[in-house]
This record gives structure tokens, sequence and C-alpha cells, in this order.
């Protein structure tokens, strides 16, 4: 399978150590299966460090997960949205898995997060307005273990910067 990491620069040796904080699925290496996902994040990395290069790695995933230990959230909302708000909070848990799977809080999808976690929006609320939005995929690899088992290198490519 194919997937992809928006950055700033090529990652064609990707490992955990460059995680600096907690994103979805806390702290890991990031990829999607999403093509266009992938470059608008690395439209958006280069922005946040102000260079001019927007940067599509891309990787064959194995699909061989013997051996790791994986968590991968399908049509459950109600239990993604609960670890998100977990890893935001900078719980811990995350960090029994090897490799996480799931649906991404794009912009729209980080507001609803953002406005249950703060206790506006009760579950129910934010639930309903999830569901209205595309679903955009992301696969986190918590450990290296996972990197070094699961992804190969193939090529990049660099995106125009809107």
């Amino acid at each position: 399978m194919i997937v992809y990491h928006g950055s700033n620069v090529i990652v064609d040796h990707p490992d955990i150590k460059h995680s600096f904080r907690a994103l979805d699925f806390g702290k890991g290496f990031y990829v999607t299966t999403i093509k266009e996902q992938a470059e608008r994040w690395a439209r958006r990395k280069a922005g946040i460090c102000g260079t001019d290069k927007a940067i599509v790695t891309v990787y064959n995933m194995m699909e061989d997960f013997s051996g790791l230990i994986c968590k991968c959230f399908q049509s459950d909302l109600t239990e993604w949205i609960d670890f998100v708000c977990r890893c935001r909070d900078e719980e811990k848990d995350y960090l029994q898995y090897d490799l996480i799977k799931g649906k991404v809080a794009n912009d729209k999808v980080f507001r609803v997060v953002d406005m249950y976690h703060s206790g506006i929006w009760d579950k129910k609320r934010a639930l309903e307005e999830i569901k209205v939005y595309p679903d955009y995929d992301q696969i986190a690899f918590i450990s290296q273990k996972a990197i070094n088992h699961l992804l190969r290198y193939e090529s990049f490519y660099e995106v125009m910067k809107k």
C-alpha cells in the first residue's frame, strides 16, 4: 500500500525521535493514504517553518503486522474522539501501541474536537458534527519497530506552495 508524509524536508529514513508534540494519536511519525492530504500537510509545514519547500515523501507500507500491537479506529467515532482528547491532554495510553490508524482531525474536525474537549458541546453534538465532514485518514507509527517493519522509502516530490 502506498502512503504519504507531508513535510518541508525529504524523510527517506523516518524515525520517531523527531516527533516533538502529541497529535491526534500521540507522538509518532504520521502518514496518510491520501495524496492530497499529504500535500496540504507539506504546505502547512513549509509555512510554519518559513521555508520555500513543501515535500511529500512516498513510502510503500507493508501489510504484515505480525509482532506489532495495532489500534485501528474504524467507524466508532465515540472511542476515536475520546482517544484524541486524551492524547491532546498528553496522556500516555497511546504508548501501548506500535501503530494507530484512523480518522484525522482536519481543520474542520479539529474545531469540533476542540468544542467537545473544552465542554462547549456534548459528545452527541460533536459526533453529529463530525459525520458531515469527509473522511481523511492517518496512520501514526508510535514505535521505531513499526517503522522499520512496515515502511519502505520509495520517492519524494515537491508541491507548489499556494
